[in-house]
């Protein structure tokens, strides 16, 4: 089965699994996914992933969702780029998450990085989601 976005597949998992607060979550892996997943370990929203092989020798991304007091720490993800419409952001103009409590993850041509990472770094690319 080929997905049209898969990038909205993984948010969507992921909102899906905190909704029922699951405690892990699989997808199928890729490496774009992996590098979301690890700017949203680094700023603290998910515990950890890691890439796992199942029976069928296809790789898959096993993702431990992050709570406290049992309340999720993703409050809300959600996708701002689609395959339809692309949004692109200069390195002046990136846009803060709720006055900076939230993080836009970027596509930038240094790398997949924060909306921080990409304002100290003077680069701009185009916003994958909004966290928060």
């Amino acid at each position: 089965m080929s997905l049209t976005d898969p990038i909205a597949d993984m948010i969507a998992r992921i909102k899906n699994g905190l909704m029922r607060s699951h405690k892990k979550i699989e997808m199928p892996a890729s490496i774009f996914k992996t590098r979301i997943l690890e700017v949203l370990k680094n700023e603290g929203f998910i515990i950890d992933y890691k890439i796992d092989i199942n029976e069928s020798k296809k790789q898959n991304i096993l993702i431990d969702l992050k709570y406290h007091y049992g309340n999720s720490v993703i409050n809300n993800i959600e996708r701002i780029s689609k395959p339809g419409r692309r949004i692109y952001s200069s390195a002046e103009s990136v846009p803060k998450i709720n006055n900076g409590l939230g993080i836009a993850i970027l596509s930038t041509p240094k790398g997949v990085m924060s909306d921080m990472d990409a304002r100290k770094q003077k680069v701009g690319g185009e916003i994958i989601c909004k966290v928060f």
